[in-house]
């Protein structure tokens, strides 16, 4: 069976592989495509798309968009939208102000922490783009301060955001109709953790994924590493259930999560066929389809 991966980082937000290495990896662990989905930009696209068409493997575009919900953050994994779209143009404004946001004060409020840092360091780890936090969090890498970046998010990155006004997030409300406009595909990520639906029972999980259907999700991830096979049950249970469209992907961080493989997760206990792509290609087309009828009625009914 043919394999893909459908959630993937680099160093353009907190990875560790960049962009053309990842399009080699995936072709080095026999898989079929990859998506680089990295949190709230998509400067790495270019980079990996030419290097997967280099390396004979497909790739499409994708972002995880980070959203608010009913007073939670929700990761959504946007694939195949076109990122010159003005309704993505809109979503990308709104991240990118919030993630470049106050970088001096960040890094000021981290260097309070007894953190040695400074702005002129921070800036020896742009990658290709703006300062942005992510900026900050491959300088803190750098550091080895930890086995793995998520203790950065919690000790300092998080911390600085909360106390600068900057822990917000556009909402799932504006964001998954403008992510629809421009031809995209959506998916709930790790609907079970903090950064999901965690602590609700499943009925309120099924009553919150359903809510983000009516919304414009289009679906949520079947597979994904760290699922319990509670998880994965209900996963596949509420995917069929509501015609939900089904991704999956490994959530491949690189060093920054030790223990996670791309394409095959933690101890080979993922697989994602590739026929879950093909699905993904047809929601776009269908959704390209439908904005493009919209915008030509709405120009009918100017006349």
């Amino acid at each position: 069976m043919k394999t893909v991966d459908l959630h993937v980082h680099s160093i353009v937000s907190d990875g560790s592989y960049k962009p053309a290495e990842l399009a080699e990896l995936a072709k080095a662990q026999g898989l079929a495509a990859f998506a680089l989905t990295d949190h709230d930009v998509i400067a790495g696209t270019a980079e990996a798309a030419a290097a997967a068409k280099a390396a004979g493997i497909g790739f499409i575009n994708g972002m995880e968009l980070t959203t608010e919900f009913q007073g939670r953050k929700l990761h959504i994994v946007c694939l195949g939208f076109d990122p010159a779209h003005p309704a993505f143009r809109t979503v990308y404004q709104r991240v990118r102000a919030i993630k470049e946001g106050r970088i001096p004060e960040m890094i000021a409020f981290i260097q309070r922490k007894g953190v040695d840092i400074s702005l002129a360091k921070v800036q020896e780890f742009v990658y290709d783009g703006p300062l942005d936090r992510y900026a900050i969090m491959r300088y803190l890498v750098s550091l080895h301060l930890y086995d793995r970046a998520q203790p950065l998010w919690d000790h300092y990155l998080d911390p600085a955001a909360a106390e600068l006004g900057l822990n917000f997030s556009i909402t799932a409300e504006e964001a998954l109709p403008l992510i629809h406009e421009a031809g995209g595909a959506t998916s709930l990520a790790h609907f079970h953790k903090e950064i999901g639906l965690q602590g609700l029972s499943r009925r309120e999980q099924e009553a919150a994924i359903l809510q983000l259907h009516k919304l414009g999700l289009d679906g949520m991830e079947r597979y994904y590493p760290t699922y319990s096979e509670e998880d994965a049950d209900f996963a596949a249970y509420l995917t069929q259930k509501y015609d939900l469209l089904a991704t999956g992907g490994s959530d491949f961080h690189g060093t920054n999560r030790p223990g996670t493989a791309m394409g095959t997760g933690i101890e080979h206990n993922l697989s994602v066929p590739s026929v879950f792509l093909d699905e993904v290609r047809s929601r776009c087309k269908k959704n390209k389809r439908v904005s493009r009828n919209m915008s030509r009625a709405g120009r009918i009914s100017m006349l």
